[in-house]
C-alpha cells in the first residue's frame, strides 16, 4: 500500500491531543493551527485554534487505519461510501504553504463557484486558490473539497493571475471577476 493525506474527524477540542497521540505513534500528522483574539466578557485574549475545526490530516497507509481509530479523541476518518477518501498532496502543501508564511490568514466559509487564480510572486508563489474580495481586501481562498473547508490569506491583487479562464468562469483570458463573500 502507498501512504496518502487522509482527513479524520476529532471529538470537539480535541484535535491537539488526538494529533499528539498520533504523533507518539509515529504517524505523519498535519493540524493547521491560526492566531486570533477571542473576547470575553472581562478580557481580549490572544489564542491559537485549529483552522477546520474538528478535524486533522494524517498521512499513512490504510492498512494502520484501526491503529487511528483506537486512539482517544479520534471518530471516524472521511470517507465516501465506506472508503477513507485521500486529499490531494496539492490541497495539504497549499493550507501548509499558508500556515507557514508571516502573513495574515483566517478561516473562511467554502466557496465552489469563483475564478481560479494563482499567486504569482512572493511566498506564496504557484499557489492556486479561488480570488474574493471582502471589506476592499484581495483574498485568495484554498479549499480542501473532502471537508468543504477553506482558508483565505490576504494577498495583493497584482500578485495574482487568472488560472484558466475556461475552468472556472466565462471570463475572457487575462480578465478577473471580482466576487464579494
Amino acid at each position: 500500500m502507498t501512504k496518502a493525506w487522509y482527513a479524520v474527524y476529532t471529538k470537539f477540542h480535541h484535535e491537539k491531543s488526538a494529533a499528539s497521540l498520533l504523533e507518539k505513534k509515529d504517524f505523519e500528522v498535519f493540524l493547521p493551527v491560526y492566531r486570533t483574539v477571542h473576547r470575553w466578557k472581562d478580557r481580549n485574549q490572544m489564542v491559537i485554534i485549529p483552522l477546520f475545526p474538528c478535524y486533522l490530516f494524517l498521512r499513512t497507509e490504510l492498512d494502520r487505519k484501526l491503529d487511528v481509530l483506537r486512539s482517544v479523541g479520534v471518530r471516524w476518518f472521511v470517507e465516501n461510501a465506506r472508503q477513507a477518501c485521500p486529499v490531494p498532496d496539492s490541497q495539504i502543501e497549499a493550507v501548509r504553504k499558508i500556515c507557514s508564511v508571516a502573513t495574515r490568514f483566517q478561516p473562511h466559509p467554502f466557496l465552489k463557484q469563483g475564478d481560479l487564480v494563482r499567486v504569482r510572486k512572493g511566498p506564496l508563489l504557484g499557489m492556486e486558490g479561488f480570488f474574493v474580495r471582502t471589506k476592499g481586501q484581495y483574498r485568495v481562498v484554498v479549499s480542501v473539497e473532502l471537508l468543504c473547508k477553506s482558508v483565505a490569506v490576504e494577498v495583493d491583487l497584482a500578485d495574482v493571475e487568472l488560472v484558466n479562464a475556461n475552468r472556472r468562469s466565462c471570463a475572457p483570458a487575462g480578465t478577473m471577476t471580482e466576487k464579494t463573500a
